[in-house]
């Protein structure tokens, strides 16, 4: 069940509703997952651009959620609420940038990045302890990006 605090929250302001990923946050179960998945369309939009544009969107994404991410944060009094899913959005579509258009890539970026967004292996868990505020919720899941990123140029080159 959707908690009714937290959906009052997103509905009724704006910043909110995007750094819970456009409600997608409000998720009972697994929301970073479903937090991924709400990002997939806006990735199939974004995949035609050229490079430079890509590049910038993700930045903005980036940039944009370290006040999103904290402005939810500190409404909610906890550093990184399960629902604030934000950060997502930017280690997907860093996840998947520049990598060809394709079911199968889309799919192996999403299981890549929940794989490192949820292990968390070094420096992503000493970053998710160390860092706080609008950064910290940020930071951990664009490395785990950066490192899905890594993962799926390197299986696509060895199984292309």
């Amino acid at each position: 069940m959707i908690d009714k605090t937290l959906l009052k929250l997103a509905l009724t302001n704006p910043i909110h509703f995007l750094s819970m990923g456009l409600g997608s946050g409000l998720a009972p179960i697994a929301p970073g997952t479903f937090g991924t998945l709400a990002v997939v369309p806006l990735y199939c939009l974004l995949a035609p651009f050229s490079w430079p544009i890509y590049l910038l969107v993700c930045l903005v994404c980036c940039l944009a959620g370290i006040f999103f991410c904290r402005y939810t944060a500190d409404a909610l009094g906890v550093h990184d609420h399960p629902a604030i899913v934000w950060d997502e959005f930017a280690g997907f579509l860093i996840t998947m940038a520049g990598v060809a258009f394709s079911w199968q890539n889309i799919m192996l970026g999403f299981v890549l990045f929940r794989f490192f967004d949820i292990v968390k292996p070094w420096p992503i868990r000493w970053i998710d302890k160390q860092v706080s505020g609008g950064v910290g919720i940020m930071l951990d899941d664009i490395i785990a990006g950066i490192f899905a990123w890594i993962s799926l140029y390197g299986l696509r080159i060895l199984w292309p």
